[in-house]
């Protein structure tokens, strides 16, 4: 069952974070109408609506396999009084009810809905909303008092600044690897997107930092700073900080390198070399966004070092 929750928590926050920050892309980064515009992409329907039905499918996965280990009883997963009393009295019933609604919303948003900034803006605010019902359910959701009113809304900001980056590179990735990608017009696309991320990214990153820290202020502590390597909490923390850093490094490389060689390639009539040189970079930063997803999944469902 513990598997199960955390292979369903990872499908939940990768479906989220693409279902809210890659159409948030699409309005700040692509071009409202005309060639490059996401309403002339034959994949962000498609592509957003199978997240929505992921979250959906996923959010019943861990409703049920989180419900039997609460109950220490397998069979726990699959009986409807149970379930309705998790779903009535607890906070992670509560978090799952409104994630269901939205992701629902969502898969409904795009069966329905032409492809457009309307349908983009819908899509990102209920992507937002199933992102932050995972800080009801997180380590900051146990505080109370003026901890709780720190931590909870920091752990809110640092969810939807991962999921704006996540849902980024994710568009990113499959830009750079579409076919058409080798026309002037698309190069130029992307390269405006690019442009249009970097302001964005540097705040991501300095709201991830900012509320990383005080996460950790509550989940490690001054004190717990010597034992990280004594627990598994803190050991896969170092990791996933040593990930994010290695993604900060990858994005930095991406702004100031890569981008503007790629202006150049375009100036020149060939920016197949660059674009070769950003693909990889991309990809792999998006590789170890995943792997923070993996780490994030299981450090939910561990006693952070404050608690040990």
């Amino acid at each position: 069952m513990e598997t199960a929750v955390v292979i369903a928590r990872i499908a939940q926050f990768i479906g989220a974070a693409i279902l809210f920050g890659t159409p948030l892309f699409f309005l700040y980064a692509l071009p409202k109408a005309g060639v490059g515009s996401a309403m002339t992409l034959p994949w962000p329907r498609p592509v957003l609506g199978a997240c929505a039905l992921a979250v959906i499918v996923a959010a019943i996965v861990y409703l049920c396999s989180q419900t039997a280990m609460m109950a220490d009883d397998p069979a726990a997963a699959f009986d409807r009084e149970t379930l309705l009393g998790v779903l009535n009295d607890s906070a992670m019933g509560h978090a799952v009810v409104a994630r269901l609604a939205a992701a629902l919303a969502a898969l409904v948003a795009c069966l329905v809905l032409k492809p457009g900034r309307i349908l983009w803006a819908i899509l990102a605010a209920l992507g937002a909303a199933v992102m932050a019902s995972f800080a009801w359910t997180g380590h900051g959701a146990v505080d109370e008092g003026l901890h709780g009113l720190i931590h909870t809304p920091a752990d809110v900001l640092h969810l939807l600044a991962a999921g704006v980056w996540l849902g980024a590179l994710t568009a990113f990735a499959i830009l750079l690897c579409a076919p058409g990608r080798a026309s002037l017009e698309s190069q130029a696309v992307l390269h405006r997107a690019l442009e249009g991320f970097s302001g964005i990214g540097s705040a991501v990153v300095a709201v991830i930092l900012v509320t990383g820290l005080i996460n950790s202020w509550f989940l490690v502590g001054l004190a717990g700073i010597a034992r990280m390597g004594a627990s598994t909490y803190g050991v896969l923390l170092l990791v996933k900080i040593a990930l994010f850093a290695a993604m900060i490094g990858l994005a930095g490389l991406n702004r100031f390198f890569h981008t503007p060689a790629l202006a150049r390639g375009l100036d020149a009539g060939d920016a197949v070399s660059a674009l070769k040189t950003l693909r990889v970079s991309i990809i792999l930063e998006t590789l170890f966004g995943l792997a923070v997803v993996l780490l994030v999944a299981i450090l939910g469902m561990l006693a952070p070092v404050a608690a040990q």
